[in-house]
């Protein structure tokens, strides 16, 4: 069975907007997960006042408002996202924070609606392997940087380096709970960028020069299972969609053997830190 790119664009939309309310919700486990993520990319683009940078496929927009504070007064962040609902939650927390520099747009990557070399930089944090065409993407990224611009991202590293991932996935398909889609091509997903040689051979072809990648380990941390249970369902829409069509029974059995899954994981105290690698990159265009 062939990759059907556009029916995945119309899912990963659907999706994206069903999934913002959750992480809306869960915004705080989010910013200190990935903030030395996006400090780091902040810390790549090298930025100074006056400059004008794009967030791609932004979410809540944390790392792009890290920049905007960088690029104030004269200077100023599109955070742009392919789904409303999140970027409704990103205006709301750049209220929150009183920045006036920072514009919202909706976006798709590989289609970017704006100037050739029309941006100094393009920050794009767990972005590029969700999308069904990242090279197009990343080929339109370098179109809209000025020459010399920066970019920064960052991609999850491969599945069994990221356990958050893997024991849910693991639970879920050992009861036939995910689909399989073998085609010509990998589907699109978090993982599927997890290789520091890819993603360093996309942005050579897309045209960048001065290319770093390097891995980073990030922790997800939790108060309990019961927490990290009912974050996962918020954050992941594959995993709640999955587990929540079943029956009650056997969502009880599901959360039972996830929790045996996580127990490594589990201090005495019963508060929970799972490892994570995130695979970092930065070029100039």
């Amino acid at each position: 069975m062939s990759f059907d790119a556009n029916a995945h664009r119309d899912a990963s939309l659907q999706g994206w907007e069903e999934a913002a309310p959750g992480w809306v919700r869960r915004q705080g486990i989010l910013r200190e997960l990935g903030a030395p993520v996006s400090h780091w990319m902040i810390d790549a683009l090298r930025l100074h006042p006056g400059q004008r940078v794009l967030e791609l496929a932004a979410g809540l927009g944390e790392t792009g408002m890290l920049a905007a504070e960088l690029v104030a007064p004269m200077g100023g962040v599109i955070i742009s996202d392919q789904a409303e609902g999140m970027l409704e939650g990103a205006r709301a927390r750049a209220a929150e924070l009183g920045l006036s520099n920072v514009e919202f747009q909706v976006l798709g990557a590989e289609w970017i609606d704006l100037p050739v070399a029309s941006v100094d930089a393009v920050i794009c944090r767990w972005g590029y392997m969700l999308m069904a065409d990242p090279a197009a993407a990343l080929r339109e990224t370098r179109r809209v940087l000025r020459p010399g611009g920066r970019l920064a991202l960052a991609v999850w590293d491969a599945i069994e380096h990221n356990p958050w991932a893997q024991l849910p996935s693991q639970e879920l398909g050992g009861r036939g709970l995910v689909p399989s889609s073998p085609g010509a091509q990998p589907a699109p997903g978090p993982f599927a960028l997890g290789d520091r040689e890819q993603v360093a051979g996309l942005l050579e072809e897309a045209g960048f020069a001065e290319i770093e990648v390097q891995p980073m380990d990030v922790w997800r941390r939790h108060d309990s299972f019961e927490e990290l249970w009912d974050v996962t369902l918020d954050l992941s829409r594959s995993f709640h969609d999955a587990v929540l069509s079943r029956p009650e029974q056997e969502v009880e059995q599901i959360r039972a053997s996830l929790a045996e899954r996580f127990a490594p994981f589990t201090s005495a105290g019963g508060t929970l830190q799972v490892p994570g690698r995130t695979l970092l990159a930065a070029a100039t265009a």
